[in-house]
């Protein structure tokens, strides 16, 4: 089945590359974005349904379904029956007669095939071959949504782990700023206010480690329930965000039309509702059958008056053509055709909807991708100016020339910058994903 390869291929790639990696990161506990999504491919529960699906499509559209061979079948019969017989003949004594059987078997063998239907069965089997491809397209949307919706909780996962390791760093900061300012206080170079202050820092700070951690803790715990797979709680994700060339992503949109599976689902929905005109129209031509036979019967039949005892066995070929031609139906053979134009002309107008939507979703997520992609960048060279500032903010703490109030701002502006950039990078790789969906290239890339 063609959706079980590809699926199959998807899988392949995915485990082998993830046990590569996991080779040589197997300490660090990775889960990596290509083991995430083997995982995914092999147990989410709709992607199992959406290829069942196909499974049931594809032994619709055998030739097993298709009305094309011919059928073959048989009876095998026996009566029996004991009767009492009072005989009564003019001229002679009665004839009185008791348990008299009869026994009678049959057998026939029967073949038939439809020659001609006005080529309805040959519509219906092409129809049911677009109706399995349909399945395909389906189950790949499935799988295109389920992807989606993996990696926007993987990428969340690795967004909250960055951030804890943040607030790791923070927290180590504020620490030694407390063991400092209570030196100073002790010497008598500060005041306990500025101790006060810098506890105070340090325990809002572990408290912000701690709700982080939660967060991490829940969203690991989301990650596995779409992965429907038990994880170590202490596993980790791989941080590493690589972007598609935007002349590659161009090229993408320029053959989006050929490529968007829900435009590609209304032209296979185009084809079988054209195929439904022509079955509707076989209703109008004669139905030619072939039929043949063979019979074989025996009779066991008791004595009467009249006739001894005998018993009869006959057998015999039987073979044939019918036409049979429905000349008036009431107008239902007319009102079908009707109908299914109509349900063509309604597909082309889905079809034409969709076309117009899907330009207008690219055309927006290209834009947020540009705007996503930009934002990151710009909180890249924020987050270097913000280190800057904090390394002199640092050092002239140390030497007293400014005060632990403007130190702190310092600090609170670098985490803000790397939180933010930390949310901007993989907000603009969940809109790189997003636009790849919608031009019919997700499952074409490395992740």
């Amino acid at each position: 089945m063609r959706l079980n390869k590809i699926t199959f291929l998807l899988v392949f790639t995915f485990v082998f590359s993830a046990k590569f990696f996991a080779q040589n990161e197997e300490v660090d506990g990775i889960l990596f974005k290509d083991e995430a999504a083997a995982l995914v491919l092999e147990n989410n529960f709709e992607i199992q349904i959406s290829e069942n699906n196909v499974n049931i499509a594809d032994n619709n559209q055998s030739i097993l379904n298709s009305g094309y061979l011919p059928t073959l079948s048989t009876n095998l019969g026996f009566d029996y029956s004991m009767d009492d017989r009072l005989a009564e003949v003019e001229g002679q004594e009665p004839r009185d007669q008791n348990d008299l059987e009869t026994r009678a078997y049959a057998a026939d063998l029967n073949l038939n095939y439809t020659i001609f239907d006005g080529l309805g069965r040959l519509y219906n089997y092409r129809s049911l071959k677009e109706q399995y491809n349909l399945s395909q397209l389906q189950a790949r949307e499935t799988i295109e949504n389920t992807l989606i919706q993996m990696f926007t909780v993987y990428y969340e996962v690795a967004r909250l782990y960055e951030n804890v390791e943040i607030l790791e760093q923070t927290l180590e900061i504020s620490n030694k700023r407390v063991k400092r300012a209570k030196y100073q206080f002790e010497f008598g170079q500060n005041s306990k206010l500025v101790s006060l202050n810098a506890e105070v820092d340090a325990a809002n700070d572990s408290i912000n480690l701690i709700d982080a951690r939660q967060n991490l803790d829940n969203t690991k715990r989301d990650l596995m329930l779409i992965l429907n797979a038990e994880m170590e709680d202490d596993f980790k994700v791989d941080t590493l965000i690589t972007f598609t060339p935007e002349l590659q992503i161009e090229q993408y949109i320029d053959d989006a039309e050929q490529n968007n599976v829900s435009i590609l689902q209304t032209e296979k929905n185009l084809t079988i509702s054209e195929f439904d005109i022509k079955i509707g129209r076989s209703g109008y031509f004669p139905t030619v059958d072939l039929f043949g036979s063979y019979g074989w019967n025996r009779n066991i039949s008791p004595e009467s008056p009249f006739f001894p005892a005998s018993t009869q066995t006959t057998s015999g070929y039987a073979a044939g053509v019918s036409l049979s031609w429905n000349l008036f139906d009431g107008g239902q053979t007319a009102v079908r055709i009707q109908n299914a134009k109509i349900d063509y002309a309604n597909q082309e107008l889905q079809k034409k909807q969709i076309q117009l939507q899907v330009k207008r979703d690219i055309s927006n997520a290209f834009n947020n991708y540009k705007n996503r992609l930009y934002i990151y960048q710009l909180q890249e060279k924020n987050v270097i100016t913000n280190k800057n500032n904090f390394e002199r903010s640092r050092e002239q703490f140390n030497i007293g020339q400014i005060t632990s109030i403007e130190f702190r701002q310092a600090q609170i502006n670098l985490i803000n910058a790397q939180t933010s950039k930390n949310l901007a990078k993989y907000d603009a790789k969940i809109a790189e994903l997003q636009l790849l969906q919608l031009t019919g290239q997700l499952l074409n890339i490395n992740f």
